[in-house]
């Protein structure tokens, strides 16, 4: 089961280190087009991690696992020999659906199959495979993508894909089924909210901030989300029922796990290409480079609820969110001249909020709810770290776009209108280091926008969950 979790994971992280592969690649994709190569997989995980786990009670949690990773398999096949860009999203979209599939009924596969006094544990033990999961996602992706080619990271989830499937068919146990409605409207409409709002967002540096397709889209995702509110509000058995959001502090740590992951994977997609265009960085070398990130995460996990007790949670994720935001300007001021070992420490300073900040929120939503609900806690938190991620990818990748642009000199910019540092190179192929400087300029600004909103983000968490304390 753990296994299951690093390989869905691990996808979400590797697939930045292959951008500038992907970029320079023959599908010659736009920078819109790289944001919805990362992102798509994601929003389709995101939205359909809750329906999973229906699905996984309704049908068998088995049964479910199993189709999850043999569409995942199927999806990273499509993805690995997509001819264009089109079929490339459709892979991404069938792995992400498998991905929605697994992640839940992993968790309730292990909690069926060990004895009650092991389940503190076994949940402890599966919760931290998502942090491993984007370590080998970095490194392990590195690892396969050094052969040369952005299609190998997708060949090689594959047969990854197919021994877990072995394994899971003759391993895991068969668990009693539960007739919980699975509310397909609704799943369906928060998906398309969610791919409105990223395409309003994914589009306006290359469409037009009042372009009809970036209007449309900011204004599909107010109509279907609400639609999305009216719909579950009016089911008898809603798989995320909005009125939950009317616990103050289950409100603040949503946001606060939204806000820490749009951070991280904000950093992910822009670190992967600074450290390979920027410093000129191997792909394997840039899948290390990120390691120093999660060396407070391994060391100091454990002992951020001894300072939840000593100091309480509202000074806790205000310091999270003080070193988190205060990390990621830090890594704004780096450029190509930047030591690494500089560079690193930030990375460091950023790490050390994240590990604050993941425990002390994951525990705010599970202690939100009664224990009757640990379900759609579960659910709930994962639906909050995938969604952050891609609305950070979404956001970063926009910023670093329209930045970008602006930084390339006029001569190279007329005629060419290039919005990728691939398309920039092959219009001015001499001058490779005006490019580069002009998307370590692009990267310097996202970085700075993403701190600076982090820091805010988490101003306002701080501030509702003492407002809610206030008021009881």
């Amino acid at each position: 089961m753990c296994a299951c979790v690093v390989l869905v994971v691990g996808m979400v992280a590797a697939i930045n280190l292959a951008v500038p592969m992907l970029a320079a690649s023959d599908l010659h994709p736009s920078a819109s087009a790289l944001i919805w190569i990362v992102d798509t997989y994601v929003v389709f995980f995101a939205c359909l991690v809750i329906p999973g786990g229906a699905a996984g009670d309704r049908f068998g949690r088995k049964g479910v696992l199993l189709a999850g990773l043999a569409l995942f398999a199927f999806g990273a096949l499509l993805s690995a020999i997509a001819p264009n860009v089109p079929f490339l999203l459709a892979g991404r979209a069938i792995t992400g659906i498998g991905a929605a599939a697994v992640l839940p009924n992993t968790l309730a596969v292990l909690l069926h199959a060990v004895p009650a006094e092991r389940t503190g544990v076994t949940i402890a033990t599966w919760a931290s495979m998502t942090g491993i999961g984007g370590v080998v996602g970095n490194v392990g992706g590195g690892a396969v993508l050094a052969g040369g080619s952005w299609r190998w990271l997708f060949a090689a989830a594959v047969p990854l894909s197919l021994v877990l499937v072995a394994f899971v068919a003759r391993i895991a146990p068969v668990s009693p089924r539960h007739e919980r409605p699975l509310s397909p409207l609704g799943a369906v409409l928060l998906v398309g909210a969610s791919v409105a709002l990223l395409l309003g967002i994914v589009e306006g540096p290359e469409a037009g901030w009042a372009s009809p397709i970036v209007l449309a889209g900011f204004a599909g995702s107010v109509v279907l989300f609400a639609l999305w509110t009216f719909v579950e509000l009016k089911a008898e058995h809603p798989l995320l029922d909005p009125r939950l959001f009317r616990v103050p502090a289950l409100r603040s740590a949503c946001l606060g796990m939204t806000a820490i992951f749009f951070g991280m994977f904000a950093l992910f997609y822009v670190n992967a290409s600074f450290l390979q265009y920027g410093k000129g960085f191997s792909v394997l070398m840039t899948g290390l480079g990120i390691i120093p990130l999660t060396v407070p995460v391994i060391l100091g996990a454990r002992h951020v609820g001894k300072l939840v007790q000593r100091f309480g949670v509202d000074a806790v994720v205000a310091i999270a969110f003080l070193f988190c935001g205060c990390g990621l300007i830090g890594l704004s001021t780096s450029d190509a001249s930047t030591p690494y070992p500089a560079y690193a420490a930030w990375l460091v300073v950023t790490g050390i909020g994240v590990t604050l900040a993941l425990p002390t929120l994951s525990a705010a939503i599970s202690g939100s709810l009664p224990p009757a609900q640990a379900g759609v806690g579960a659910g709930l938190q994962a639906t909050t770290r995938e969604f952050g991620s891609a609305l950070g990818v979404a956001v970063i990748g926009t910023v670093l776009t329209g930045r970008f642009v602006a930084a390339l000199p006029k001569d190279i910019r007329a005629g060419h209108d290039p919005h990728t540092v691939a398309q920039a190179l092959a219009a001015a192929p001499g001058r490779s280091p005006e490019v580069i400087s002009a998307f370590v300029t692009g990267a310097s600004t996202a970085l700075r926008v993403i701190g600076v909103s982090v820091l805010v983000l988490g101003t306002l968490v701080v501030l509702q969950s003492r407002l809610s304390r206030n008021t009881k």
